[in-house]
């Protein structure tokens, strides 16, 4: 392995300059850089990746803490891990990704030392325990999701609450006067999760704003379950005409039991989907949707942590506002 003593001797200067010269902490006139510079290509001289922390301060890490759990859908986390990635190296950025559910524990070890930057939260409870170890860390964080309680934090995400209010204000203008909100498994609830609150607590505020008879409970992702539960739903309640999906992994399901149950959509029952645009896209009927910005999120996560790193001031909640997209899987009920 080619050290700093082979690249000093190489371009005839001490091991010192040559350190220097790879921090930038000392001036170092043009020609012997140049010189050191060229000697560092001629053998291939890769600096230590301690040695470079140690001069700059940075790891050229940022740590992803993201908790695989029961009940999250692994496809649209990876979107958001993709875009976290992506745009770290925009920076000159690795990730390290964290994916044991370590609570605080887990943030004080990751943070400790010299491993990474800073840290990039998901999955946030709206009471989540690791917020008091965040705003007492000595690394900057930011939580793609919103706590209960965002004071001192920096925070983006999808507007969930706005979203919820949105789906329900387009079945309403379509005519429709008792809609349902199909949410997140049971466990996503109960573990307090941020998103699924904020969406639940959306639909059935605008429900109530524009005096429509609502609906809200958790639903899982297998096929027979989501069979049992909308056969449920559908039987106790039979002027139901207007469905919102918060849930990615069963949003095929509930069309497969539609189907199963004699519903045609959206003749009978019109289905609007909170997930990505591509899983709108290619179902059928093509669904009416809000999308979620899972590259948008992840870029602006990145982005507000390295102005942090650079001392630069940033807002403390940062929420994207719902696109909904009207396709071919909402209209206006049917006559009785």
């Amino acid at each position: 392995m080619v050290t700093i003593a082979d690249v000093a001797r190489h371009a005839g200067v001490s091991t010192s300059t040559v350190s220097y010269v790879l921090s930038g902490k000392r001036a170092i006139s043009a020609s012997t850089s140049a010189r050191v510079h060229a000697s560092i290509r001629a053998l291939g001289f890769h600096p230590h990746a301690g040695a470079r922390s140690l001069a700059s301060n940075r790891s050229s890490v940022i740590a992803l803490v993201l908790p695989l759990r029961q009940g999250m859908h692994l496809p649209v986390l990876m979107q958001f891990a993709t875009a976290v990635v992506t745009s770290a190296r925009m920076h000159h950025h690795d990730v390290l990704l964290v994916t044991a559910d370590e609570g605080p524990a887990g943030l004080r070890r990751v943070a400790a030392g010299a491993l990474v930057d800073g840290l990039v939260l998901m999955d946030v409870e709206m009471h989540d325990p690791r917020v008091p170890t965040l705003r007492r860390l000595e690394r900057p964080s930011v939580l793609i999701g919103l706590p209960a309680d965002s004071a001192g934090l920096t925070c983006v995400d999808l507007d969930f609450h706005r979203a919820g209010a949105v789906c329900v204000e387009h079945l309403a203008a379509l005519g429709h006067r008792e809609v349902a909100l199909l949410g997140a498994p049971r466990v996503v609830y109960d573990r307090d999760t941020g998103f699924a609150h904020r969406t639940r607590d959306g639909f059935l505020e605008a429900a109530k704003r524009l005096k429509l008879t609502a609906y809200a409970q958790p639903f899982e992702e297998h096929p027979d379950a989501v069979l049992t539960s909308l056969t449920q739903l559908l039987d106790h309640h039979p002027a139901l005409t207007g469905l919102v999906v918060h849930n990615e992994a069963a949003v095929g399901h509930v069309l497969a039991a539609l189907r199963t149950l004699g519903r045609r959509v959206p003749e009978d029952v019109s289905v609007v989907a909170i997930c990505p645009d591509e899983l709108a896209e290619r179902s059928s009927p093509v669904l009416s949707s809000v999308q979620i910005p899972a590259e948008d999120v992840g870029r602006y996560a990145v982005e507000l942590l390295m102005q942090k790193l650079d001392g630069v001031p940033v807002p403390d909640s940062t929420l994207l506002a719902p696109k909904l997209t009207a396709r071919a899987s909402t209209a206006a009920p049917a006559r009785p």
